[in-house]
């Protein structure tokens, strides 16, 4: 079998049980070298895997490593940074896999999205504030359609995540800020989400790009309120004045 596993974000106990374990059990295991910590490998991987680096490969270089060892009878990995649905490249490899009717399954895996959130001790919806999380890249050599340019997605003032652009910020926070975000708008850059040089730097849409000089990849740019940690916004499913199916909160009012 071949897996395409999310390795987590960085720390070596974030990756998932699963993934974990078909690691150990892996013959061979094509990791994003310039972007999954070396530390998962000598962890999880036993002493006889094969084990190659990807970042100077090509497609058909990585599809040709995972059909061999498919030839071979052997399990093989492509291990993959955060969750491989996020700006993964899966698509391309699995369709390679499809098109000769070879067998394959995804694990999911913690993305540096919420190590972020988690690292900055916040959450991304907060009531009253923002229930939808847009997540998205600035364009750069990759194209984005015109209809997800950063400053039309501003435009929702919703919680917003920024992946593949730290090397842009000063664009991706005016471009904030054209759509529609005030300028004092909170605003962070986490650098290297849950591994041991993990960098948080907070700030507001108009110092965020001074404040984080010399950090240009390996980092989610994030903005929105929900990094207010002073708002009294609260959630309705705790309220004792709130019924739902599992709380009568005529019962509540009458203890209280």
């Amino acid at each position: 079998m071949i897996y395409f596993i999310g390795a987590g974000p960085g720390a070596v106990d974030l990756i998932t049980v699963r993934g974990a374990e078909i690691l150990r059990h892996a013959g061979r295991i094509i990791y994003a070298g310039s972007l999954v910590n070396p530390e998962i490998l000598t962890a999880y991987a036993s002493n006889k895997c094969e084990i190659f680096d990807s970042a100077t490969m090509t497609l058909d270089e990585i599809s040709g490593l995972l059909i061999s060892g498919h030839e071979r009878g052997i399990i093989t990995v492509r291990l993959h940074s955060g969750d491989p649905a996020l700006f993964g490249a899966i698509r391309e490899q699995m369709n390679i896999l499809r098109g000769k009717n070879i067998p394959f399954e995804v694990v999911p895996g913690v993305s540096s999205l919420f190590a972020a959130s988690s690292a900055l001790m916040t959450e991304y919806t907060v009531p009253g504030e923002s229930q939808t999380l847009i997540i998205t890249r600035h364009e750069g050599r990759t194209p984005v359609p015109e209809r997800e340019r950063i400053e039309s997605l501003a435009s929702h003032g919703a919680s917003m995540a920024v992946f593949l652009s730290a090397g842009m910020i000063e664009a991706v926070c005016s471009e904030l800020v054209a759509g529609g975000y005030d300028p004092d708008t909170p605003a962070a850059v986490v650098y290297h989400a849950s591994w041991p040089d993990e960098r948080v730097i907070r700030g507001t849409l108009a110092t965020l790009p001074g404040l984080s000089q010399g950090i240009t990849k390996s980092a989610i740019i994030l903005a929105g309120n929900f990094l207010n940690d002073d708002t009294s916004a609260k959630s309705k499913l705790y309220d004792k004045n709130f019924s739902h199916e599992y709380r009568n909160s005529s019962l509540h009012t009458q203890r209280g």
